[in-house]
């Protein structure tokens, strides 16, 4: 645990995703919460040791993916999130906390802890910007979306800190198989307006501004080079395995990691072209030139059957069922939704639920 401003803290070390600590006068407002059960008793118990018996007034999830969200139920406090993580986590039944703990076969200790996993949905909801007001702090909470349609930002205007979830990613490839990659570009712009002084990222360390600028020319990357592919009459499989291969190297890659971050990769990719094949992107956004050229070597060409082995304003799915108000998932989907590691590719090693399986 580290203290990034006078009673702001946080924890890096936890499975599932970072979590923090802001402490007010009035009690402690928490955001995000640890995978694993164990990991929660001992994320208590330093709140206890740092702020005595202040109680806890708020847990915030920074979107609805299970890394961020499974501990709620160990705080006894209202959980607050985005009007469209709660829509996401009604669905998480019996069935997906089954798969949950089945994701963990490789750890038995876990499975057990897990046995009483319990789903805490969100009480509080919002749609565009939320502000707390407690103990003398502001909190304020900034839809986003981006990296999933539910992701926000929490921002400490006074403290110049910034709780950014998933939509910043330092040093690593982003998880994009639930991206919306326009909404999550302006997400990136918008973050280096608000100048924070220390970004808090969903996964990894603690960082700046400049880390957004190689995550933000990775997504327009992959949106140019998916354009131009769509335009030459690529299909989905075609593109994501003619392009994989150049955005491997753009962040680093643990060899032992390898097969499961280019099936996500290719899952991120496989997103973008479904935006622009369902007509939600203009045809040239971002004043991308429009002889962008393939970056494709020739002897990688595709083969037709190849497989796939400011203030704080902002205007810019694991589900159990197989349709939830209309909306039909397909079994690609599904398995992006429920990735084993959800958005995190280095916090287990357990490959049940990839693509290629």
């Amino acid at each position: 645990m580290q203290e990034i401003a006078p009673g702001v803290y946080v924890h890096l070390d936890f499975r599932g995703s970072n979590v923090g600590l802001i402490e007010t006068a009035n009690g402690n407002i928490l955001i995000d919460t640890p995978l694993i059960p164990s990991d929660n008793q001992r994320w208590l118990s330093y709140i206890r040791q740092v702020t005595g018996a202040k109680p806890i007034l708020y847990v915030i999830n920074t979107d609805h993916h299970r890394g961020h969200v499974l501990g709620n139920q160990f705080y006894d406090a209202p959980v607050i999130a985005h009007d469209l993580a709660w829509k996401n986590m009604r669905g998480y039944g019996a069935n997906f906390c089954q798969r949950v703990i089945d994701s963990f076969k490789r750890e038995p200790k876990i499975q057990a802890e897990l046995a009483s996993l319990e789903i805490v949905r969100p009480t509080i909801t919002f749609d565009s910007r939320l502000d707390l007001e407690q103990g003398g702090r502001t909190i304020r909470l900034i839809h986003v979306g981006g990296h999933t349609e539910a992701t926000i930002l929490i921002w400490l205007p006074e403290e110049k800190v910034l709780f950014a979830g998933d939509t910043v990613w330092s040093d690593q490839h982003p998880y994009m198989a639930q991206a919306n990659s326009k909404q999550w570009l302006d997400a990136l712009s918008y973050i280096r307006k608000l100048h924070p002084t220390s970004i808090v990222p969903g996964h990894g360390p603690i960082t700046t501004i400049e880390s957004t600028e190689p995550l933000s020319e990775y997504i327009r990357y992959v949106r140019r080079q998916v354009r131009v592919r769509i335009r030459r009459g690529y299909t989905k499989q075609e593109t994501a395995s003619s392009l994989v291969k150049s955005l491997v190297p753009m962040f680093p890659v643990p060899s032992d990691r390898r097969s499961k971050i280019e099936s996500q990769i290719k899952q991120g990719i496989n997103r973008v072209y479904n935006e622009y094949k369902k007509g939600t992107e203009p045809s040239r956004p971002d004043g991308d030139e429009e002889d962008e050229p393939l970056d494709v070597e020739p002897d990688e060409a595709p083969v037709e059957d190849e497989p796939l082995s400011d203030d704080g304003g902002f205007d810019a799915e694991d589900r159990e069922g197989e349709e939830l108000d209309g909306e039909e998932l397909d079994g690609e989907e599904l398995d992006a939704e429920f990735d084993e590691n959800d958005d995190d590719p280095f916090d287990s090693d357990d490959d049940s639920f990839d693509l290629e399986d």
